[in-house]
């Protein structure tokens, strides 16, 4: 296979996730079951990856643990791949997601992707943007490799939008995002194929955890 391959898998289960009220996102961890997931990532590897990147969260880092030690040999970094942040963190932390509803559906009905909320926060086309320089960093990968990324639900969903969705402009994307009531679009442990050929990118099926 000739092609630059990457697979990004959204961190395992975290505190956040379970319902439990946050201060600071960069520092979320895993709880036990999301431990396991990392795991059972680890154990289903079939090949060794060239490199491994994690985001600087804990929870990604935590995930990513288990892999890198089955592969101790490869190098291992660290890129700016942290999750969406479109609240203000500063007016929400501690807060219930239930809490929050009102003014995500706000945000996303509007669909400005040049908003951002205030200070912390970060706009949709700023999320956009640091995908494509993740994506773009891979792409610049030798031809064969294999990548291992460990990000967040919405950074993934974000990257496949990029490439899934190249046709739509920024706030096009932007639109078919979130959907009230929906389960995530990328769940906790679930690995996203992309590869690189010809010039541009391609998706691989979901593997879903």
């Amino acid at each position: 296979m000739t092609h630059m391959r990457a697979i990004f898998i959204r961190h395992g289960e975290s505190t956040g996730n379970a319902g439990v009220p946050c201060h600071d996102l960069a520092t979320i961890e895993l709880t036990e079951h999301g431990h396991e997931q990392a795991r059972q990532v680890a154990a289903s590897w079939t090949q060794a990856p060239a490199l491994i990147v994690t985001s600087p969260y804990t929870r990604t880092r935590q995930t990513a643990a288990p892999t890198i030690a089955r592969f101790p040999g490869v190098p291992v970094e660290v890129w700016p791949i942290e999750e969406f942040t479109y609240l203000q963190p500063a007016r929400w932390n501690g807060t219930r997601s239930a809490e929050r509803m009102p003014h995500l559906e706000r945000y996303w009905s509007e669909a400005d992707p040049d908003y951002c909320d205030g200070e912390g926060a970060e706009s949709f086309a700023t999320l956009l943007r640091r995908c494509e320089a993740a994506l773009a960093r891979l792409a610049a990968m030798p031809a064969a490799s294999l990548v291992y990324v460990f990000g967040h639900g919405q950074f993934i969903q974000a990257a496949r939008a990029i490439v899934a969705d190249a046709h739509l402009d920024d706030r096009g994307k932007m639109l078919g995002f979130w959907c009230k009531g929906e389960p995530p679009a990328i769940s906790n442990a679930q690995q996203v194929g992309f590869h690189w050929q010809g010039g541009r990118w391609g998706c691989a099926p979901a593997i879903a955890a």
